[in-house]
């Protein structure tokens, strides 16, 4: 039943994305087309006849492509046709293109005209007269250049028509030249030379691209005739290509010039009817799953693929196939490229088995672009370098195609196993290319480097191992292509090795594979640092405290609380059997931002002539849980809690009795200092455990406390994200930038970080359509995206992080879910789980979403994240080297908010945390207020003369004024102001109002409370810690 569900709920998805994409050939749009091809034929009618063409219409380019003859008498055109996807009804918006097929007239080429790129030239220098003349149209906008599948010696001519239809915005006709019978197919076979330059000493060497690059156009129109016969009048055909275009302009790392395209999937989709692989009874879906198939067994690359052409001496007109004279149509496709295809093709098919209603949004509305598919990102500023076409910009192949091989082929050798693919990709045309102009601009792009990581582990390897000492042509060989990073080392095991070492700190590992990448562009490419830009570091600067990332310090942590938990463990003296002690706190499971650093009064021993004038005042103390047994607990919530602080108290006692440990109890809280630390104790009690480990809903679990409920579920989750950061080692700093960006934008108010650690999580246990990130901002973009795509009016999201949820368990979480968007819908004063987050301890997303985010918290920071992940996607796509580009994905816009409240940066307890220092220049100043002497961050220059005592009196743990300020702000005016503010480090607290009614609002106004002076009041509540107060907008009345 839940599979008939999950195909008819696909089945209605296609449909409607169908009717989405597909263009519906209208008579305006018919129309419009047709005017726009009668008046390109018309301008075509005005070109002379015997025109005398010489390579003055394009010099640059005959004499960079090495054409040693080009001149020709014009002709008009033996046919103009339409072709491509239009013809077969099968264009996907919104690339609105149609392809227009000119034939050449055979009388403008000589029969050898194949040779030393004559062709082409001739071929460039008809479109330059074409071009002239349809600019004088006055049914054409505009013409500009562009090229067949980036290749810059085919070019063909972009059309713009005068007129614009609302269906087809940005519709353009491609002038597409075709060679039908100029030359003899035999003289191009692939093992042919037709470039005499192309040799090796005094023999020619094959030229089959180059050969290929001709035939293509000799056999477009017969190729094209054949598609359509295919297509025609089978609707269910038709809808499979336009899926298979959706799915595969989606994914940018095989939709390019040396993988597939359009065309070429039309032609395999063909091919697989002509082959019977395809029939009629085949569904739209059915048609698509078979081409995947088909490409993920068959290999393009290397067998290709060839058509069955027509035996025009036979007066039959058989087809016959004849491998040796007709082109191969995915001679395009690289053995580099195909490998990757068949990896996506492999996922896709994934996504159909494993995921929720069939993979409809990881297969046809995910975009799977370079910058959120792989792990490291390069580009390579190659403007000017004359190495790139040093034997000239045309041989067999083009010189930017001959250098992606070189640059990967390098990369592919240097980094072994540790990247599981390499993407070379030079998209060297561009918007504004001129054919007149020559080849020597299309350097001008970067071009651009993928890698896709085999393992964190690979990748993060300090020694790379090379060939043995005793095999001298081996190790000549790693030396010459390693040169000073070469050494030769003895191994544990006594093995003597070559090898290259890579000494990095922990921290900074996932910078290795950068290293090694800049080394090896520079040794053999000669490229300068300035000319390789990577995207792998540009976030950090958001984690570090004084340059170094507190995480280094983690070890110690952990070591800390290991010796705790065992004399915690061995406690004797109190009538409470502690069975086991957990660590509750995210600076335990490497999520914390910033996890505490060794504070020198939290120690047993402290030398005071050691302290210095940046030592902190706050101690950050760390939630620590004890498992304990006892006798009968009280009933009453009160009374447990007040009998774990007596428990609590006598625990302390024991700690300082038995081991000198300094504790520290309040009405509240019983902290423990121990190694520089802090740390927090909980105790849950064995019988509330048994009992909130009930199903929900079960009597008893009424009688356990909410504290105990929620320890209960704070040390599951603990547990459950410990146990993925094992698993995955990026997973903790994808999740430190993810809290960072959040609490820069001042939504710390409004995700919890167990929320954050749910959200980053799904990212690595349910990848698809992607493999997992193995980097911290590739796996942050994908956590930009997650937010901002993901439809959280309608779906939940479910995180199974140890795979224990069952189909029923999944049924239950769709059913509390169904429950509370119904109880929402009938009442909107209930508060809204606006975001359904179930995990198997919480499957009714109680723990971390029941009040926040609420529906317009969620808007908000759903914009945020979308603004972000575009901006991100640009910084790493496109040429951006400013650090200060960078730093803007955490500088949040002030303006947005309708009043702003600025903080004195050096009273925040961790000044060092502050990204930037905030200021305003617009709207109303309010108020203004100095900073307090009652309060600083740090130990002054008076409390080192103090006792050691002394200066542990002053310390205050936890104490965090801007929880306190907005703890206040919040009681007094939680009516009329929401907040927003950055709970790790921000100096700036964005307010917005609360609706109120019209009467109410004006009886506020007559007291003369707003809004300045509810601001103002606001600003003396933080008297000494407010900095400034802005008012941007006054409150908007509601009717």
């Amino acid at each position: 039943m839940e599979t008939e569900t999950c195909i008819s709920s696909m089945d209605f998805k296609v449909q409607e994305l169908l009717k989405e994409v597909r263009l519906q050939c209208s008579p305006a749009l018919t129309k419009l087309v047709d005017d726009t091809v009668s008046a390109i034929k018309s301008s075509l009618d005005k070109i002379p006849q015997d025109l005398q063409v010489t390579v003055d219409w394009a010099p640059d380019f005959v004499r960079d492509i090495g054409a040693d003859k080009a001149e020709f008498k014009f002709k008009k055109p033996k046919s103009i046709e339409i072709g491509g996807s239009y013809s077969i009804g099968c264009v996907a918006k919104p690339d609105v293109n149609i392809d227009l097929l000119l034939r050449l007239p055979k009388e403008c080429f000589h029969e050898k005209d194949y040779l030393n790129y004559r062709y082409h030239a001739k071929r460039c220098l008809y479109l330059c007269v074409i071009k002239k003349y349809l600019k004088s149209s006055s049914s054409i906008q505009k013409v500009e250049w562009s090229t067949l599948q980036n290749e810059a010696r085919k070019p063909v001519l972009v059309v713009y028509p005068d007129a614009n239809l609302d269906e087809a915005p940005g519709l353009f006709i491609r002038i597409i030249p075709t060679a039908t019978s100029l030359f003899d197919p035999s003289k191009l076979n692939e093992k042919r030379n037709n470039v005499r330059a192309l040799k090796t000493g005094d023999v020619l060497q094959p030229t089959p691209i180059y050969n290929c690059s001709i035939l293509e156009d000799m056999y477009l129109e017969e190729n094209s005739k054949f598609v359509m016969n295919f297509f025609s009048g089978w609707k269910e055909l038709g809808e499979a290509l336009i899926l298979l275009k959706v799915w595969a302009r989606l994914r940018s790392s095989i939709y390019v010039h040396d993988c597939i395209n359009g065309f070429l999937i039309s032609v395999i989709v063909s091919y697989l009817v002509a082959k019977n692989k395809i029939n009629h009874d085949m569904m739209p879906m059915g048609i698509f799953r078979a081409t995947l198939k088909f490409i993920e067994t068959y290999p393009l690359w290397k067998h290709g693929l060839y058509f069955p052409t027509i035996d025009r001496s036979s007066s039959k007109g058989n087809e016959q196939l004849n491998s040796s004279t007709c082109v191969n149509l995915a001679f395009r496709i690289s053995g580099v490229a195909y490998p990757e295809l068949q990896d996506e093709v492999a996922l896709t098919l994934r996504c159909l088995e494993r995921c929720r209603e069939g993979g409809f949004e990881e297969i046809f509305a995910t975009k799977i672009d370079n910058a959120a598919k792989y792990d490291y990102c390069f580009r390579l500023n190659l403007k000017g370098n004359r190495e790139v076409a040093s034997l000239g910009f045309c041989l067999d192949d083009e010189c930017w195609r001959v250098y992606e091989q070189d640059v990967h082929s390098l990369l592919y050798q240097g980094l072994t196993d540790r990247a599981k693919f390499i993407r070379v990709i030079w998209r060297n045309t561009y918007s504004d290319f001129n054919v007149e102009n020559g080849l020597s601009a299309l350097d001008s792009v970067p071009l651009f480097v993928g890698i896709l990581v085999s393992s964190v582990e690979k990748a993060f390897r300090v020694v790379d191992i090379g060939p043995n000492a005793e095999k001298k042509d081996e190790a000549l060989m790693f030396r010459k292509f390693w040169g000073e990073k070469a050494e030769l080392r003895r191994f544990q095991d006594g093995k003597i090795a070559e090898s290259t070492v890579w000494e990095s700190e922990q921290g900074s590992r996932h910078l290795i594979l950068k290293r090694i990448v800049e080394f090896l562009l520079g040794r053999h490419l000669s490229l300068l640092e300035k000319d390789i830009v990577s995207v792998v570091d540009q976030l950090d600067f958001s984690l570090l405290l004084d340059g170094k990332d507190p995480v280094s310090h983690s070890g110690k942590l952990l070591g800390t609380f290991e010796e705790l938990s065992k004399r915690l463990c061995s406690i004797e003296d109190v009538p409470l059997r502690i069975s086991s002690v957990q660590p509750l706190d995210s600076a335990f499971r490497y999520t914390s931002v910033f996890p505490p650093e060794t504070h020198p009064v939290a120690n047993k021993k402290v030398d005071v002539a050691r302290l210095h004038n940046l030592t902190p005042f706050c101690v950050q103390s760390l939630e620590v849980m004890i498992q304990a047994s006892s006798g009968n607990w009280p009933m009453n919530d009160v009374l447990i809690e007040k009998t774990k602080s007596v428990f609590l108290l006598k625990i302390a006692e024991s700690l300082q009795d038995n081991w000198g440990m300094t504790c520290i109890a309040s009405e509240e809280d019983v902290d423990v200092f121990m190694d520089g630390y802090a740390f927090r104790l909980r105790i849950l009690h064995e019988r509330g455990l048994s009992l909130v480990g009930k199903e929900i809903g079960h009597d008893q679990t009424k009688r356990v406390s909410a504290a105990d409920k929620m320890l209960f579920v704070r040390s599951q989750h603990a547990s459950m994200v410990n146990g993925l950061q094992f698993r995955y080692p990026i997973f903790g700093p994808v999740v430190r930038l993810a809290k960072r960006w959040l609490a820069s934008h001042l939504f710390s108010a409004c995700l919890a970080e167990e929320a954050v650690e749910l959200l980053v999580a799904h990212l690595f246990l349910k990848p698809l359509p992607f493999d997992v990130p193995c980097s911290r901002i590739t796996g942050f973009l994908r956590f930009l995206r997650l937010l901002a795509e993901y439809d959280w009016t309608f779906s939940t999201l479910i995180v199974d992080i140890n795979g224990d949820l069952s189909q029923n368990d999944e049924k239950e979480i769709d059913d509390h879910f169904t429950q509370s968007r119904k109880a929402y819908k009938e009442n909107t004063q209930i508060g809204s789980k606006a975001m359904f987050l179930a995990t198997a301890y919480d499957k009714s997303s109680e723990a971390w979403t029941r009040c926040s985010p609420n529906p317009l918290e969620l808007k908000r920071l759903v914009a945020y994240s979308r603004s972000s992940a575009n901006f991100l996607t640009k910084l790493i796509l496109q040429n951006q080297t400013d650090p200060h580009e960078w730093e803007c994905l955490f500088r949040t816009p002030l303006s947005l908010y309708d009043a702003v409240i600025l903080l004195h940066g050096d009273r925040l307890p961790y000044p060092k945390r502050l990204l930037f220092t905030s200021e305003l220049d617009q709207g109303r100043h309010v108020a203004h207020g100095s900073a307090s002497n009652s309060f600083h961050p740090f130990l002054l220059p008076a409390d080192m003369n103090c006792s050691l005592e002394q200066i542990k009196t002053k310390q205050m743990v936890n104490f965090d004024p801007l929880r306190c300020f907005v703890g206040d702000v919040e009681k007094e005016f939680s009516n009329r102001l929401t907040l927003w503010y950055d709970s790790l480090g921000g100096d700036a607290i964005g307010l917005t109002w609360e609706r109120s009614k019209k009467r109410e609002r004006e009886e506020e106004e007559m007291d003369g409370k707003y809004p300045v002076d509810l601001l103002r009041n606001v600003g003396e509540l933080g008297k000494g810690f407010v900095r400034d107060v802005y008012l941007l907008k006054a409150p908007r009345l509601e009717k």
